[in-house]
């Protein structure tokens, strides 16, 4: 049966063991290689989300989980045995569509159920069971006997939710379920599926190109490009410590400044004039004997510096524009750049540190060196 609460003491994701394994696995399609050689261990029920642009072989990845293809080369294990050519009826998973496949002629209950008929289960149990499932994905009971398309897509999507879970699978994929729904309710599902995997235990692998839905919900996110996993790690791990220029610009807005290493061991400006302290790459004992690099610092880590105040970096520019974000505002910032021209900061700053002057206002930016982080260049 499903497992509606989790245990007592639930393990670390970090401590559970792999349910799932990818080694070696690429999928091509004549010339074209759609994934090159993903090697990956998802643990057992946590939550798995991989993003990407278009193109960068999230969904043939899914595909070839859920076995609806199968790998060109490499190994994909579900308990530690070969599922390579195992085709999706016959795998302990289940996968929900972005276009959500349900029924349009049949009821609500009876779209959750059908699992359970293929089954053979009596009718009797199996509306018991489909008023189960609607109450863990919050449906009134009264909608059981509803036409699922007299119901929102906010409700369709819950009842297609309720059907995976009615196969009573081990691993459920989600292939952009979220990617048709307006902001709201997005972010109102965005947060029950995140506390439906909690109350499930089960483990989930979602696919989409929103890095916002992925840092809402996910235990760990796997950032793919050009066919290839770039980075797994936390959100906190992706957003604070990108392993290189696409991660850092693909999970949020940066700002980055080119400088380069003299004689004196001191670094410099190359697109942007002046001094600046570094610090060494996160993880590394030292530079790694680096003389040229990018200095990222995001937006929330700059500060406008008033009389008096002082930062260990600090460069001179004009206020160009301002974005309400809510709680915050967002300045865009134009410095002079090296050679001529301009080079565009961005600083976010809550409301009550709002800049009193508005655009053309002359400004003084500062950040802290362990507030940013260095790339190679």
């Amino acid at each position: 049966m499903l497992q509606t609460s989790p245990p007592a003491v639930p393990a670390p994701a970090s401590a559970r063991k792999p349910i799932l394994q990818l080694v070696g696995v690429r999928k091509s399609f004549g010339g074209f290689h759609a994934v090159q050689g993903i090697d990956l261990d998802v643990r057992e029920g946590e939550f798995l989300t991989i993003v990407g642009p278009s193109g960068s072989g999230k969904t043939t990845l899914l595909r070839m989980l859920a076995g609806m293809d199968s790998p060109s080369e490499g190994n994909i294990t579900l308990h530690g045995e070969r599922i390579n050519d195992v085709p999706p009826n016959k795998r302990p998973t289940c996968l929900v569509f972005q276009s959500l496949a349900l029924f349009p002629h049949k009821s609500v209950g009876e779209n959750i159920a059908f699992p359970l008929k293929v089954k053979g289960v009596d009718a009797a149990a199996r509306k018991a069971r489909a008023l189960e499932l609607m109450a863990i994905v919050r449906l009134p009971e009264t909608y059981h006997d509803k036409n699922v398309m007299k119901c929102s897509g906010g409700e369709r999507q819950r009842v297609a939710l309720a059907r995976a879970l009615a196969y009573d699978p081990e691993v459920l994929f989600f292939d952009e379920p979220l990617s048709a729904i307006d902001y709201k309710l997005k972010k109102t599902l965005e947060k029950e599926l995140k506390d439906l995997h909690r109350e499930t235990g089960k483990t989930f692998i979602y696919i989409t190109h929103s890095l916002e839905e992925a840092m809402v919900m996910s235990d760990r996110i796997g950032v793919m490009r050009a066919g290839k996993l770039v980075q797994v790690g936390t959100p906190e791990e992706i957003y604070g410590a990108p392993v290189d220029r696409f991660v850092c610009e693909f999970v949020g807005e940066v700002n980055s400044i080119e400088v380069t290493r003299g004689a004196d061991g001191g670094w410099s400006g190359v697109d942007v004039p002046g001094a600046f302290k570094v610090q060494p790459p996160r993880g590394s004992a030292g530079d790694g004997g680096m003389d040229r690099a990018f200095i990222v610092i995001r937006p929330e880590y700059m500060r406008v510096l008033g009389p008096g105040e002082s930062a260990d970096n600090r460069i001179e520019g004009v206020v160009y524009n301002e974005y309400s974000l809510g709680s915050r505002i967002q300045y865009q910032v134009r410095v002079t750049a090296s050679g001529g021209g301009e080079k565009v900061m961005l600083v976010e700053l809550s409301r009550s540190r709002a800049l009193p002057a508005g655009a053309d206002a002359r400004v003084t930016l500062g950040w802290d060196a362990p507030d940013a982080f260095t790339l190679r260049s």
